[in-house]
């Protein structure tokens, strides 16, 4: 079991107030790290640290955009400034489209009316962000000589949507899946092996974790078609992802690198 623990290593999880973001903190944290929680709201991401804390272990609450570089800079030093090392960056931020008019979702979410404007949003984040991030933070691996990037991604980075799981019992489109967040996704998986290849040499692992979806309080009706297309016959809990997310962080990955993590119920499987 020496293999999974992360002792005396620092972790970064961004997006971390999300509902997957904390149980990647919660698993880092058990597993030994010293979790630094990042998030645009910085109170509630120390919020969030002390609770960690509460299990035992030093963690650390800071607010950050991943699009702001300068204010990356800033994290960075402050965490070396109080862990010494950054060995662990779970690049996990992103935005999944949400429309504030439940009444307009379908009209808006359809490809031929979908904003651009929501479409560069989503770039810039989910690509840009973690582009800005492994940059800022993973240059401290690679001048360290060692260190995990894991870039979250989704099954929607390896396949369409099907479309068909957003009707409602009546058989009634009441949303689709955009062109953003598939684009995005599947960028990430492609960055991954990029940046696996540039810095293998330097002892810095970059591998991709590709979720399926988490059941949260959604639509009985979506539920179960989402459901119907896996294998396991259920969506993913919030904490079914902690293992891999251990076993990539850990030592016990450590010929790892450049590959896609598909843990999905079997989604991607037929």
């Amino acid at each position: 079991m020496e293999l999974f623990s992360l002792k005396n290593k620092t972790a970064i999880v961004t997006g971390a107030l999300g509902l997957i973001g904390k149980k990647h903190c919660e698993a880092l944290a058990k597993a030994g790290a010293n979790v630094v929680v990042a998030d645009i709201n910085e109170s509630q991401a120390e919020a969030f640290a002390a609770v960690l804390e509460k299990d035992g272990g030093s963690h650390y609450g800071i607010g950050i955009d991943v699009t702001n570089e300068e204010a990356l800079k800033i994290a960075r030093d402050k965490i070396l400034g109080k862990f010494g090392s950054i060995d662990i960056l779970v690049n996990n931020a992103a935005i999944n489209d949400m429309f504030e008019n439940p009444a307009m979702a379908k009209e808006l979410s359809a490809f031929e009316n979908y904003p651009v404007d929501a479409f560069k949003k989503s770039l810039d984040v989910n690509v840009t962000g973690v582009f800005l991030c492994s940059q800022v933070f993973g240059t401290v691996m690679a001048d360290q000589g060692k260190g995990s990037i894991i870039n979250v991604a989704s099954t929607y980075g390896l396949v369409g949507p099907d479309q068909s799981i957003y009707r409602n019992e009546q058989g009634e489109q009441t949303f689709f899946k955009s062109a953003a967040y598939p684009a995005t996704k599947g960028a990430v998986v492609n960055f991954t092996r990029f940046l696996a290849a540039y810095w293998g040499k330097k002892g810095v692992r970059v591998n991709t974790l590709s979720p399926g979806g988490v059941e949260n309080s959604q639509d009985e009706y979506f539920v179960q078609n989402y459901s119907a297309k896996t294998l396991l016959g259920r969506m993913a809990n919030a904490d079914d992802y902690q293992g891999a997310l251990i076993f990539l962080s850990s030592d016990a990955s450590a010929y790892m690198t450049g590959a896609n993590l598909v843990v999905d119920g079997g989604w991607t499987a037929i």
